[in-house]
């Protein structure tokens, strides 16, 4: 008996673009949606336009960057593909800073308010690439919800310093959302503009390395690109070979951009050294974090903006930790035909941690928040798409998971409500740090630098040496206690301490800056001049700096190499206007003694 055309069309195999494009059922369901869930973004961070800038990263991005309080110039644009500066490679995100600067000045709610329009765009991103990949509504909500509410995630949107984790986040959903339409409908013009938005993603944090590998995943589930196990290809479609060949491009781009951080941050001497936190701690560490992240996605408590590197972790800790990192990994291998999402959950979390779990550490501290913040959607992932499953043979159950769903949600909001009231100033959020963290010598030196600022000496001295019992090689604790005893005028105790740290380690700017500084004001100006050559070799671009050179060398008979200096710091910074009155009188003593004006 001969089928009718409607019958084969009925039992035809899917195609590829089939399974892309796959109906969309209630299009006013989806937009409600995302309304809503770009309102509830707003509605939790919106605080943080009365935020003010954090003291911590925040100078060395925006308030002490002339580059970026400029705006956006050609010189401007040039410095950020150029630089190393603060040991990162990132010119997309210094040019979003400059954009800022040039459009809000260094008003710190505006700066704040771009960021969370960032998260919330990426939340939405995410939601309609689950959505279009999978077709389920409910579950990719639920996971763009997680994303956009988690407590866990409060550091990369309250904090200006993180623009790059916003930013590339935004970068990296739009890359996927690019990579459904070249898989779609494959073609030239569509893989370029995947590497073009894949390379803005690197040019805004080098963390978009693993993109890659998370699209290979994302082949694997719930593209069906690759096969696994008996799993036939539709319509014996796709070759693993093309599919890899595809990527080369990018792991290229990856692979230049991990070896320029790399290299950026040797330079800026942000990478530990191996004698003084060895590949045993080191290992130790990314262990215990893998699961402490966790942890800390679970059960949001006690989060901080650093937690110190252990000086000692318990042996059973590594090991509990490696041993369940590879349970997971196997059961998540093992169910892959039947479960295939938990296998992209689970390893999407562990690939993009790799570049930040610590083996090559960067920073003192032991992990940090911030990490999770792509990391964690793979587990959010696999927990929808787990609790679906659940509840699929279990209808009664139904009500009780989207219960459970919509509260988990309402919760996030709440903690991450109150978590971002932490991050309204310097000291707010570091005395917090400091009351769920033991050992944390950075987070009392800048509550001390904080406390400085408000005039607080004596409380921001008692800071300062909190930090020093913990850590008394600390330099740059020891520079700021010399500070705030040089403004006490206990000169000789100033002198001391920064002697030390100049001495602990010589290639600190601001050591050998305020060596120069208290030399200079006892009238030592030889040994002033030589510690401000230091800093200005360092720092050359230290407007402050070069001002103090010149006025020592003006002050030994030097007058020529003082206007130089004094001219430079001009160069560099316009606005001192102590500088100008410096430069005239040097001027003014030249034309007196008969050398040329």
């Amino acid at each position: 008996m001969a089928r009718s055309v409607g019958a084969r069309d009925k039992v035809r195999p899917k195609t590829e673009a089939d399974r892309l494009v796959r109906p969309v059922p209630g299009p006013r369901r989806d937009l409600w949606i995302c309304a809503i869930l770009f309102l509830a973004t707003f509605a939790v961070y919106f605080q943080v336009r009365h935020h003010e800038f954090i003291l911590y990263d925040d100078p060395d991005y925006v308030t002490d960057n002339l580059h970026v309080r400029g705006g956006l110039t050609p010189e401007g644009v040039a410095w950020a593909f150029t630089t190393g500066h603060a040991g990162n490679w990132f010119p997309l995100t210094w040019m979003s800073h400059m954009a800022d600067c040039q459009i809000f000045g260094v008003d710190s709610g505006a700066h704040h308010l771009i960021n969370v329009l960032f998260h919330a765009l990426a939340a939405l991103l995410l939601f309609a690439v689950l959505r279009r990949m999978t077709g389920a509504v409910w579950r990719s909500a639920f996971v763009a919800f997680l994303f956009s509410l988690h407590p866990l995630h409060v550091e990369s949107v309250a904090w200006i310093a993180e623009r790059k984790d916003v930013l590339s986040a935004f970068l990296w959903f739009l890359t996927i959302w690019a990579y459904l339409g070249y898989v779609k409908r494959p073609g030239r013009g569509r893989y370029l503009m995947v590497m073009v938005v894949f390379s803005l993603g690197l040019m805004a944090k080098s963390m978009v390395v693993t993109l890659p590998i998370v699209l290979l995943l994302l082949d694997l589930w719930p593209l069906q690109r690759i096969g696994f196990g008996r799993r036939p290809l539709p319509n014996g479609r796709g070759s693993v070979g093309r599919i890899l060949l595809e990527k080369v491009p990018m792991l290229a781009l990856s692979l230049g951009v991990a070896v320029v951080t790399y290299v950026v941050q040797r330079r800026g001497h942000a990478v530990m050294p191996l004698d003084l936190i060895p590949l045993s701690q080191r290992l130790a560490n990314a262990l215990v974090s893998y699961v402490a992240y966790v942890a800390d996605m679970l059960w949001p408590a006690r989060l901080a903006v650093f937690y110190p590197f252990p000086l000692h972790v318990p042996l059973w800790q590594p090991v509990a930790a490696g041993l369940a990192v590879l349970a997971v990994s196997i059961l998540a291998l093992r169910s892959i035909e039947r479960r295939p999402y938990l296998a992209v959950g689970w390893f999407w979390y562990l690939v993009t941690l790799t570049p930040v779990i610590g083996l090559v550490q960067v920073g003192s501290q032991a992990r940090a928040d911030r990490y999770t913040y792509i990391p964690t959607v793979g587990l959010s992932i696999a927990l929808a798409w787990g609790a679906a499953e659940f509840v699929r043979s279990r209808p009664r159950l139904r009500t009780a998971m989207a219960a459970a769903a919509v509260a988990s949600c309402l919760a996030c909001a709440a903690l991450t409500w109150r978590q971002a009231g932490f991050w309204q100033d310097t000291i707010s959020l570091f005395r917090h740090s400091l009351s769920v963290t033991s050992g944390n010598f950075l987070g009392y030196n800048i509550l001390g630098v904080a406390l400085r600022d408000r005039g607080r000496l004596e409380e921001a001295i008692t800071s300062y040496r909190e930090a020093l019992k913990i850590h008394p090689q600390f330099e740059e604790a020891l520079v700021n206690l010399s500070r705030a005893l040089s403004e006490q005028g206990r000169a000789d105790e100033a002198l001391t301490h920064v002697a030390a740290a100049a001495q602990i380690k010589p290639d600190d700017v601001e050591a050998q800056y305020n060596l120069g500084t208290e030399l200079a004001d006892r009238g030592r100006f030889a040994e002033a001049v030589e510690a401000l050559q230091i800093a200005v070799r360092l720092k050359p671009d230290y407007a402050k700096a070069h001002a103090n050179l010149g006025s020592a060398l003006a002050n030994l008979g030097r007058l020529d190499e003082a206007i130089a200096q004094f001219n430079e710091a001009l160069r560099i910074d316009p606005g001192l206007a102590d500088v100008r009155k410096n430069l005239e009188a040097a001027r003014d003593l030249q034309r007196e003694s008969g050398g040329k004006p």
